[in-house]
């Protein structure tokens, strides 16, 4: 008989303890250049994921890697390039953010959810923006009326390209 890990019997309970007051509004909703980063969390079946946590990190409209601190207790003007959003019951997520800039643009998601027992990192690149060489179309965000759709799939017929970091376990 094989014992469970605490990881397999265990959560993800990310409600009750990770959100806080404006974690998915990187700038305030009335920001000149405020755009949506948003769209679904779905299982290898394509149903909703309505219990997974999405951190956001990107690099401002300039390109610049921002390393201001603040982004856990917003105060409304500085852009610190992180954020967290829970997906809700029909497994949808959204950040309220600025578009990122550089040479090939794109917002970097980490991805905790059931099942996992590690989490997933991707990339969402903007629409128009170069791909780096031997990346899928895949990873490129779609535009929309409100900003960018990506939507995550886990699973299955489009499963969203996963990356690996050397020092990631």
């Amino acid at each position: 008989m094989s014992e469970t890990t605490p990881g397999q019997t265990v959560g993800p309970f990310f409600h009750l303890g990770l959100p806080f007051p404006g974690d998915r509004e990187l700038v305030p909703g009335g920001h000149a250049q405020a755009v949506q980063l948003h769209g679904f969390m779905l299982d290898g079946a394509a149903n909703p994921v309505p219990d997974a946590l999405i951190e956001l990190w990107q690099a401002d409209p300039d390109g610049r890697v921002v390393r201001a601190a603040g982004s856990l207790r917003r105060d409304g003007w500085t852009f610190t390039g992180w954020g967290r959003a829970a997906t809700d019951a029909a497994g949808h997520y959204s950040f309220t953010t600025l578009a990122p800039g550089g040479a090939a643009p794109f917002f970097a998601l980490t991805v905790f959810a059931r099942g996992l027992t590690n989490r997933l990192f991707t990339r969402a690149y903007l629409p128009g923006a170069p791909l780096p060489p031997g990346l899928p179309e895949s990873l490129r965000a779609e535009t929309d009326a409100h900003g960018f759709r990506f939507d995550v799939r886990l699973q299955g017929e489009n499963e969203t390209v996963f990356l690996t970091f050397p020092r990631h376990r």
